[in-house]
């Protein structure tokens, strides 16, 4: 099978089920982070997936107070380190409502970085671009500014990168592959891999055990770590996950606000996995960079005054008192999205200990 067959940019033309089916009938199963690459690239390229149209909603597109407070952590630890030239980087931006209400907030602590999205999806970047016509697109991060200290925000975007799966079987682990019968995609064991590959504290699990690794975020967070060693700044990263390693198989897909089958239509729902903080960490430390957390985003939220905020909105805009706290609700209570949601920092050495996670 051609190496370029389930290219992502090839994923964004024509019909991906056939495209995807005929590449499996022809060259044999594939694997699930190949699988996964190629309906995320196409499900992105073709659709704006936020809102209440759409089918998920994050943190930013709840409440600006999320964006506003993400944006004085990076301005703040950008203070502390004595104001260095900086530019607002956003990984996986969506609409760009996260970055517009950061830059607002950040322009008042007087930090005005230019901002830089790492963005391929030309629908997202049309919609950033409308609310944040001035800033610069990026394919990857290796255009990005090397001159100049780095502010980081991803949400939501590491748990969108592919990820591999190896399943235990009676005679040992093997890779999990994505197989197809007609338009219909199924996971299968391939291969065994080698036993040396498996963390000792999960080498005993039973069969039918499944361990994740996320190797494209492993390559991603070092990379952003060797800028930041190089360049100074901070990373603030905020997604759904656990310290890992850990037996489980968190693969998922939302369509229309709810959960559904990952192999079915690809390309036509959004797939996810949960993000191994742990492992992130270990990636960025190899690199010289200095990490802290995870902690609960409800925690970090609380730590940086949302509730001071929440009540700041609410006296000039009594009417909206009720969304507010519904909104604050939702982004911090341990039952919705506050113990669910973790954020990591990474900084280069010398860098403080960004607000919210001492």
């Amino acid at each position: 099978m051609s190496s370029d067959t389930l290219s992502p940019d090839a994923a964004t033309q024509g019909a991906l089920p056939d495209r995807l089916a005929r590449a499996i009938t022809l060259g044999g199963p594939i694997p699930l982070s190949q699988f996964m690459a190629a309906a995320n690239a196409h499900y992105y390229a073709t659709r704006d997936p936020l809102g209440a149209t759409g089918d998920f909603v994050t943190a930013p597109e709840i409440s600006q107070m999320f964006g506003e407070l993400i944006g004085l952590a990076l301005a703040d630890s950008w203070d502390r380190a004595g104001r260095p030239d900086a530019a607002y980087v956003e990984l996986g931006p969506g609409r760009g409502t996260l970055a517009a209400d950061a830059l607002r907030a950040m322009a008042k602590a007087q930090a005005m970085p230019p901002a830089h999205f790492v963005e391929t999806s030309p629908v997202l970047r049309a919609a950033q671009a409308a609310r944040l016509p001035g800033a610069t697109w990026h394919d990857d991060l290796a255009t990005l500014p090397d001159d100049v200290a780095l502010l980081v925000v991803a949400n939501e975007f590491f748990d969108a990168l592919p990820i591999a799966q190896l399943v235990k079987g009676g005679d040992g682990w093997h890779e999990r592959l994505v197989a197809c019968q007609d338009t219909l995609f199924l996971p299968i064991a391939g291969k065994r891999v080698p036993d040396e590959i498996i963390p000792p504290s999960l080498a005993d699990a039973p069969a039918g055990a499944i361990i994740e690794t996320a190797p494209a975020a492993v390559t991603l967070i070092r990379a952003l770590a060797r800028r930041l060693v190089a360049q100074g700044g901070v990373a603030i990263i905020v997604d759904y996950g656990y310290e890992g390693p850990a037996i489980g198989d968190t693969l998922q897909a939302v369509r229309g606000h709810a959960a559904a089958n990952p192999f079915d239509a690809p390309g036509e729902q959004d797939l996810t996995a949960h993000v191994d903080f742990a492992t992130l960490k270990a990636a960025a430390e190899a690199e010289g960079a200095t990490t802290w957390g995870p902690v609960d985003q409800g925690d970090l939220l609380l730590a940086l005054g949302i509730d001071a905020r929440a009540a700041s909105l609410a006296r000039r805009a009594p009417d909206r008192g009720d969304e507010l706290a519904a909104a604050r609700q939702r982004l911090v209570a341990p039952d919705q999205m506050g113990r669910l949601f973790k954020a990591v920092a990474i900084a280069a050495p010398g860098w403080p200990v960004p607000a919210g996670f001492a």
